[in-house]
């Protein structure tokens, strides 16, 4: 009998049963009253949870659509840039700034660390930058970035765009766009939300409103705040199609972040991330990022000596469980294991299970071990 597959990445990741049953739903026409009434709760929720006094986007999409978003509503040709990378999806910023001819400059730190709040400051004080892009938990590297406290040292730079980069970090992550002084955030449905891919979702603070209109036509036209700004205040209006079964499924994923709490999902998060590390470590894998500062939403995790990374991942998958590749210089030298959204505990002692008889299969004992770390911790 062939295993049932455990979706491990780092996205997407596992969809629960009554979020599916929201994307299977009969579909309707987007005027429908009882559609327009649903979009426009998610509307409210998102604005309300993560605490904007602007507006919040909902558009279909992906991640990567979202941070042009992100750059094109706030900046134009010439303007300066200040990119802080953590790693591959930092440095993604570049290229689509550079397609913009914005003056880019990149500050990035060692993979598995964070740029310092101080180096930031510090940089920030050489010119004026427009805007300056973070992200929050980079997915080559499973670091997290101090986004709180980068945000207390924007208020010295008052005319800077602050934008993060939440794709791997909201809903699992601890983020307030009034609290952190972020101007604009943005992510993907398919991440700690634990929706299926298909939806973007942005929010902008009044500055960052204002400054849009501040830069009067734009080149891009799908992604104009000012295209979809009419459709967020008025959920009955029409600009493009929106992706109907998806948000009723983000409507279903709020409800249960808002029967949880997001502050027991983010403690949950948290308790999750340590007691999976803690099953890796005691299976003879090691960390990539340092202690201080590790994801909640996922880890990278660097193979001990002898492990081949193809044939641990393909037999990991036979095994009834999926994890991704590592990016970059660590490509072959690890993989990286999501552990966010709406996993539960069996999802995560199936995971690490697969893991154990995947070695064993390959030679190395560990049977046992891993499982007993991770009940501990959680226990």
């Amino acid at each position: 009998m062939k295993n049932r597959r455990l979706v491990m990445i780092p996205g997407p990741t596992p969809v629960v049963r009554s979020i599916q049953d929201q994307m299977g739903r009969e579909t309707v026409a987007f005027g429908d009253p009882g559609f327009v009434k649903d979009f426009k709760e998610v509307l409210a929720d998102l604005k309300e949870l993560w605490d904007v006094n602007g507006e919040v986007f909902v558009v279909a999409g992906s991640g990567t659509m979202a941070m042009e978003m992100a750059l094109a509503n706030t900046l134009k040709r010439g303007d300066n840039l200040l990119i802080v990378s953590h790693g591959y999806f930092g440095d993604r910023f570049i290229e689509i700034a550079e397609k913009k001819g914005l003056n880019v400059d990149v500050i990035s730190s060692e993979w598995g660390k964070t740029v310092s709040v101080a180096d930031i400051e510090k940089k920030l004080g050489e010119k004026s930058y427009q805007a300056i892009t973070v992200t929050h938990v980079d997915t080559s590297t499973a670091a997290v970035a101090p986004v709180a406290e980068i945000g207390e040292m924007m208020k010295k730079f008052p005319e800077t765009i602050y934008i993060v980069d939440g794709v791997a970090a909201s809903a699992g992550e601890e983020e307030s766009l009034g609290k952190m002084n972020i101007d604009i955030l943005f992510t993907g449905s398919q991440k700690a939300f634990g929706v299926a891919p298909g939806l973007a979702i942005l929010w902008a603070n009044q500055k960052a409103l204002d400054r849009r209109k501040s830069l009067g036509n734009i080149q891009e036209y799908f992604i104009d705040f000012e295209k979809w700004i009419p459709i967020m205040n008025d959920t009955s209006k029409y600009y493009a199609t929106p992706a109907v079964n998806m948000i009723w499924a983000l409507q279903e994923s709020i409800r249960l972040i808002k029967e949880e709490g997001l502050a027991e999902r983010y403690e949950r998060h948290r308790k999750v991330a340590k007691a999976m590390r803690a099953a890796l470590e005691a299976m003879g894998f090691s960390i990539l990022a340092d202690p201080a500062n590790r994801a909640a939403t996922l880890s990278c995790v660097l193979y001990p000596e002898g492990v081949e990374d193809a044939k641990f991942r393909t037999l990991l998958a036979e095994e009834g469980a999926q994890v991704a590749g590592g990016l970059g210089a660590y490509a072959g030298k690890m993989f990286r294991i999501g552990h966010m959204g709406n996993i539960d505990m069996l999802d995560l002692t199936g995971a690490i299970t697969a893991i154990e008889r995947t070695l064993y299969k390959m030679g190395v004992d560990v049977l046992g071990k891993g499982v007993s770390a991770l009940t501990k911790e959680l226990q």
